[in-house]
């Protein structure tokens, strides 16, 4: 199964590209991702693609700390509504609860264990994945971006008791103790960060209850993320969609697949690319002919089809009625059944 992460993510990957010498749009097409996503933060991206990334890049450029530099520049602001909702918790404690609790909204192949002792509390990260042992970068990157995090519910003299990381030691050991300010312990049995018990009732001065409310409400409202590949292929198409940019071929550069894989995979789920990008289109068309305003062509470039007049036939076929009598509120009695995508 495909696990997604927002693009949010590389916000400052193609600063730290070019800060080690790589064209960070080629290095993004090599990995099989679509630069655009740059440009839209909320795009879901295949995790897959963003671990070929950051190893490649990583390679390239003969730079063992790439994913820590990654880390070393994000922040909550990279984590969308999970940020927001960490940064709003009474206390470190509630904060990092939080932050275990909602992770999965922002990378569904990401799970943090919050486990508490008598003086030490163990945040252990998990990555999912067919081979966790090659993603040295993302775990610096992913448990980088963990410690930054709470370090910022400190400020930037906070420091964890100890790290630890499953991989073996890189040829420098210094700048991962550098990042960390702590002892660093390689060929761990976990990724983990160890902070003292007494840190999880440290006050946050900024959080505001109702606001942290409002937002567990909403983040709650969206936490369910996509399981099945008709699911995945449902969300990307209808953001790609929104953005009058969605063909298969660009869905699959999201999910790091090929157009084939896609079709396969939908076909066994008793679906296809069509029928959900029908379903979608249907949902899209009849909010935006609802502005008279907005040229019939334009909409029809933003749903992708050849011209107006495809785009009459399609809907006359999925409605029952021509766009100037759904305009005028005719709606028939019997309509086309709608294709499935759930």
């Amino acid at each position: 199964m495909t696990d997604l992460i927002r693009s949010s993510s590389l916000s400052y990957y193609p600063d730290v590209a070019r800060s080690v010498g790589l064209d960070p749009r080629q290095m993004m097409r090599k990995a099989r991702l679509p630069p655009t996503c740059l440009d839209k933060p909320d795009t879901p991206i295949a995790v897959a693609g963003l671990r070929r990334l950051l190893e490649s890049s990583a390679e390239a450029s003969g730079t063992e700390d790439f994913g820590l530099r990654l880390a070393e520049r994000g922040g909550l602001t990279n984590f969308g509504a999970v940020g927001l909702i960490v940064r709003e918790q009474a206390t470190v404690g509630e904060a990092i609860d939080a932050f275990s609790r909602f992770i999965h909204v922002h990378h569904d192949g990401m799970r943090l264990d919050v486990a508490r002792g008598k003086q030490t509390v163990t945040i252990t990260m998990h990555l999912r994945g067919r081979h966790p042992s090659a993603s040295r970068q993302s775990i610096d990157m992913a448990l980088g971006s963990v410690h930054r995090i709470i370090q910022s519910l400190f400020g930037h003299d906070w420091r964890p008791q100890e790290v630890h990381l499953h991989y073996p030691p890189p040829h420098d050991r210094k700048r991962h103790r550098e990042f960390f300010g702590c002892r660093v312990i390689f060929n761990a049995k976990d990724n983990a960060i160890l902070l003292s018990l007494h840190d999880m009732e440290r006050r946050i001065p900024s959080a505001h209850p109702l606001i942290a409310s409002y937002l567990r409400k909403r983040i709650e409202a969206i936490e369910t993320r996509p399981a099945s590949w008709e699911q995945k292929v449902d969300e990307v198409v209808r953001l790609l969609l929104a953005g009058g940019d969605c063909t298969v071929e660009r869905v699959a550069e999201h999910l790091a697949c090929t157009r084939r894989t896609i079709h396969r995979r939908l076909a066994a789920s008793g679906t296809s690319f069509s029928a959900i990008l029908d379903a979608r289109r249907a949902d899209l068309v009849t909010r935006l002919i609802e502005d008279p305003g907005r040229p019939l062509a334009d909409i029809a470039v933003q749903l992708g089809f050849s011209a107006q007049s495809a785009m009459a036939r399609w809907f006359r076929g999925r409605f029952g009625c021509t766009i100037t009598e759904w305009r005028k509120g005719v709606r028939p009695l019997t309509a086309p059944p709608a294709a499935t995508a759930a």
